[in-house]
């Protein structure tokens, strides 16, 4: 089943439906060890069992292997995601301020800094099972992200950078995934700390390859279709490898079979190129106020995202701003014209919702449920965002 088009931007087209759960059952019941791992991530030297994080991932437990009994919502009523799973989010948050206790009381405010805020919550309501280690690493990310692009505001407030200047904000970012680590230290499962690991190493990777427009950084690039390609590998390793590998890990962890495995994986690579496509169209439509962040920053950062890419395809201009990176007077604007004249935000848009429609159908084989609803919305609702 094609999703539906939508509006989610002015003039723009948008997606579809159907997938499931039970690559992410907890199936604590038959894994004692699961419940130790998971209490061990609250630094509580006693092992209980009724820890609030063995409650939030019991009641998960229950929201995945229940659901996969039931069938979808008669009548084709939307499913909210978020509030599937509200109770769990709210448990997840504490649990992660927990994680983030420091003797240093200026460390300690810059590490709990942007968990203050209210995010969008994607990665941690795909994989509940992994959230805190998720956000953890997604968060540190952020902080990292924000000193290297010199960004003033993140999630409606100013960036810890500008709050607490870069050396704290650097620190909590180091923090924040020494504290990941030991958490996924604890899951004391081989393949799911390595897939994490990479995580890490990914996110570094992509930061390096957004330094350069293209593979070789000209000073006069010309487009081809290397171009496109070396954006998508750029935007996996900044923002589809920490999604999809949760995803991965969450269903390896729930001990689903190969295929389920690797049908999570790709609904989550999937998904987070989904995402980060719609990301660089606000960039170029949202206000600033809207978004919770500089609008209109990627070319201020001297960055070629997907809508000026594929303007740039049809016009020869754009290619001497992008070898200078923008950084002429009047080379901001110039972009800026150029994309919005061209056919650029449309092909972005359609791109993102192919990514959508591969995210759903990678699930498609799973069992009719609440849960797998749920996952088909949350790709409806990554091409409709706004912020």
């Amino acid at each position: 089943m094609r999703i539906q088009t939508i509006r989610a931007f002015p003039s723009s087209s948008i997606p579809r439906s159907q997938l499931h759960g039970a690559c992410f059952r907890c199936q604590l019941t038959s894994s004692r060890s699961l419940y130790s791992s998971f209490d061990l991530i609250n630094h509580h030297p006693a092992r209980r069992r009724q820890s609030t994080l063995a409650q939030a991932v019991s009641v998960a437990s229950n929201i995945f292997s229940n659901a996969t009994s039931r069938a979808a919502s008669p009548g084709g009523v939307s499913v909210d995601p978020l509030r599937m799973v509200a109770k769990e989010m709210k448990f997840l948050t504490g649990n992660i301020r927990q994680l983030l206790g420091s003797g240093h009381p200026s460390l300690d405010t810059v590490a709990k800094y942007y968990t203050q805020a209210e995010g969008k919550h994607v990665r941690p309501m795909i994989v509940l099972r992994l959230a805190e280690i998720t956000e953890l690493i997604h968060t540190a990310s952020l902080l990292h992200d924000d000193v290297i692009d010199h960004s003033v505001s993140r999630r409606g407030n100013a960036s810890a950078n500008l709050e607490f200047g870069n050396k704290m904000a650097v620190l909590a970012g180091d923090f924040l995934l020494s504290r990941a680590s030991v958490a996924l230290a604890r899951l004391r499962d081989a393949e799911v700390t390595e897939l994490l690991a990479t995580v890490i190493a990914n996110l570094v990777e992509g930061e390096f390859m957004q330094l350069k427009n293209t593979a070789q950084d000209e000073k006069n690039p010309v487009w081809t279709e290397e171009t496109i390609s070396y954006y998508l590998q750029k935007t996996y390793l900044k923002s589809a490898s920490l999604i999809s590998k949760s995803c991965r890990a969450a269903a390896l962890l729930g001990g689903s079979d190969a295929v389920t495995v690797d049908a999570a994986y790709d609904y989550g690579k999937n998904l987070g190129l989904a995402f980060q496509l719609v990301d660089d169209m606000l960039d170029y439509t949202i206000s600033e106020e809207e978004l919770g962040k500089p609008a209109g920053a990627d070319l201020e950062l001297g960055l070629a995202t997907a809508p000026l890419i594929f303007a740039w395809k049809n016009n020869k201009e754009l290619g001497t701003l992008v070898g200078r990176k923008f950084s002429q007077e009047g080379d901001v604007s110039r972009a800026r014209a150029l994309v919005l004249q061209s056919d650029g935000l449309d092909q972005t848009r359609a791109l993102a919702e192919e990514y959508a429609n591969r995210a759903i159908a990678a699930i498609d084989a799973f069992p009719e449920s609440e849960a797998k609803d749920g996952l088909v919305e949350m790709a409806v609702k990554t091409l409709k965002r706004r912020k």
